[in-house]
């Protein structure tokens, strides 16, 4: 069953980050997509990266090209990096990005890291297993809990700044179990990545897992 491809996002992201989320997330819904996550680091001078999803949660090299296709001319008007940068558009993978509820709920039992924003009983990072979700926050089982100590610590959804799965052999299983579902035609290729538009020799660069 599909799901809601805009459904509140849970990430801290940075004002630039934040602003250009603004620019591709409905460009990604018109095409089916729903955002997962926009970053910005120094790799390759700049680059921007950009996780999407369709609406079963997954994302092929033909989904790359689409919507990278589809924000190029978008983002080469709104102008919003001030500098040359790369484009790269990729699914989120197997340990990935966990930034909506639905995230959460998919992956009850496995291993994530969370991290709050700000601490809270002088923690801010948690690792553990998800135990529960409601409309509100998440359950995490911590392992290494102190003896004495409650290991499930409730931490509220808003107050998450960035969390992801754990590679794990449950995780990997988890991932070719679907695999076998809904196979893949393109070999799992699954980035595609761009120059800054303003270059007359871009070139189109796909990477396989």
């Amino acid at each position: 069953m599909s799901f809601d491809l805009t459904e509140k996002r849970y990430i801290k992201e940075t004002g630039l980050e934040a602003r250009i989320s603004r620019i591709v997330e409905p460009v990604a819904n018109d095409l089916g997509y729903a955002l997962v996550r926009i970053k910005i680091t120094p790799d390759n001078g700049c680059t921007l990266q950009i996780m999407a999803e369709d609406g079963h949660g997954r994302f092929t090299i033909t989904d790359c090209e689409k919507l990278s296709q589809d924000l190029s001319p978008v983002l080469d008007v709104e102008d919003p990096i001030d500098r040359e940068y790369h484009l790269e558009v990729s699914s989120p993978g197997i340990d990935r990005p966990l930034v909506r509820r639905r995230d959460y709920e998919r992956y009850l039992g496995h291993e994530a890291k969370v991290e709050l924003a700000d601490m809270i009983n002088g923690r801010k990072r948690f690792r553990g297993l998800i135990k529960a979700v409601d409309a509100e926050s998440v359950t995490v089982t911590l392992p290494d809990a102190p003896g004495g100590t409650d290991p499930d610590h409730r931490l509220l959804l808003v107050h998450i700044a960035e969390a992801k799965l754990v590679m794990t052999d449950k995780l990997m299983d988890a991932a070719r179990a679907d695999q076998a579902l809904h196979p893949i035609d393109d070999d799992e290729t699954e980035t595609v990545e761009y120059s800054d538009a303003d270059n007359d020799d871009d070139t189109l660069a796909e990477e396989t897992k």
